[in-house]
């Protein structure tokens, strides 16, 4: 099945504790229908020294976010849509904002 939301997208996260926030996609988990969002459920990790010299204490990092609470920002009004699939004359298959009918590119 092709990706809805692929690495690199804007998206909107719809629910939770970090509802509404916009962030880029870092990374798609497929295995585990989750996606790793810039500035999106940040979590504190505790990290010990290494003897390579690495510093302990604790870090801040984006969690995984389950895929079903993403949206895809829309490119042409900013806003949260769903994303279709359209088959282009060439062939192509590419992804499509359902709200604007707006190609998404990426």
């Amino acid at each position: 099945m092709a990706a809805r939301i692929r690495k690199g997208d804007t998206v909107v996260v719809t629910t939770g504790s970090s509802k509404g926030t916009q962030g880029e996609v870092l990374a798609v988990l497929t295995t585990e229908n989750k996606a790793v969002v810039r500035g999106v459920a940040i979590a504190k990790r505790h990290k010990r020294a290494t003897r390579m010299g690495e510093e302990g204490g604790i870090i801040e990092r984006e969690a995984p976010v389950h895929l079903s609470n993403l949206a895809l920002v829309d490119p042409k009004s900013g806003k949260a849509t769903k994303v279709g699939f359209r088959i282009l004359d060439g062939g192509r298959k590419v992804r499509v904002a359902k709200a604007t009918g707006e190609v998404i590119e990426g």
